[in-house]
């Protein structure tokens, strides 16, 4: 089920956005006929614009919804205390040699970073007194439960992220591709009138300026956020990779003793 979320999310993005789209733009109220040709406010303005204002108020939606969910999740990353005394707090214990009370705050930290602490020193332990690991086989031991652990967690940080690049830049292409049709249109209304007809020319240009703002709309968002979160992504893996050499550090001195 949860590798059908994403897909359902868009699918619904785009039932709620067309929707919107036929009816509140395009409720007959916000017309002053019945053919919707003569707009009398803002959002019969907007219906104007065509069937891809509902697409990109769907590519919106869907960067909204993504960039709400990368929030929560990277905060979820954190785990529940401060992550910088959460880190030192396990340092303290380690350094003392208290390996069941280390595990017993990454258990209750939770968060990426406690797991990818967990599985270094839960696999120290169990081959601290083994006569078959010698120092830096031991250390080599604890690198490749790192890496296992790094492994899962990196790619839960930077999950969905691809979806907002790919909003940022198809809602641009989007736009324009509404802003050639409205202009298109206009041209065409003027071809078969052989006069400026002020309505049909207003629905052209109508049609390319509010696609052309809605997917700028819709790109802005997607970019603002991926870049915030590709930057949030950043900091904690390089917080983490800073975790890992302290705790490893700690057992390269532990393990020649």
């Amino acid at each position: 089920m949860k590798k059908y979320v994403n897909l359902i999310v868009i699918v619904l993005a785009l039932i709620v956005a067309f929707t919107f789209y036929s009816l509140v733009l395009g409720d007959p109220a916000n017309f002053a006929d019945a053919a919707k040709h003569e707009p009398i406010n803002a959002l019969g303005m907007i219906h104007t614009g065509g069937p891809l204002v509902g697409l990109l108020i769907s590519l919106i939606i869907i960067a909204t919804v993504f960039a709400i969910e990368r929030y929560l999740s990277i905060n979820k990353a954190k785990g529940k205390d401060d992550p910088v005394k959460f880190i030192r707090t396990v340092t303290a214990h380690l350094e003392e040699g208290n390996w069941d009370q280390a595990l017993a705050d990454c258990d209750k930290q939770r968060g990426s970073i406690a797991n990818v602490l967990r599985a270094a020193i839960s696999r120290y332990k169990d081959i601290e007194h083994d006569p078959e690991y010698g120092s830096e086989k031991k250390i080599a031991e604890v690198q490749r439960s790192i890496d296992s652990a790094l492994n899962l967690e990196t790619p839960l940080l930077e999950k969905n992220l691809v979806i907002l690049s790919t909003i940022a830049s198809i809602s641009t292409m989007i736009g324009l591709l509404g802003t050639t049709v409205g202009m298109i249109r206009a041209f065409k209304a003027l071809a078969d009138s052989g006069t400026v007809s002020a309505t049909q020319l207003s629905i052209g240009i109508s049609e390319a300026l509010y696609n052309t703002a809605g997917g700028l709309l819709g790109s802005v968002i997607a970019i603002v956020a991926y870049n915030f979160f590709t930057t949030k992504v950043d900091s904690f893996v390089y917080m983490i990779d800073e975790a890992i050499l302290n705790v490893t550090s700690i057992f390269i001195v532990k393990s020649k003793k």
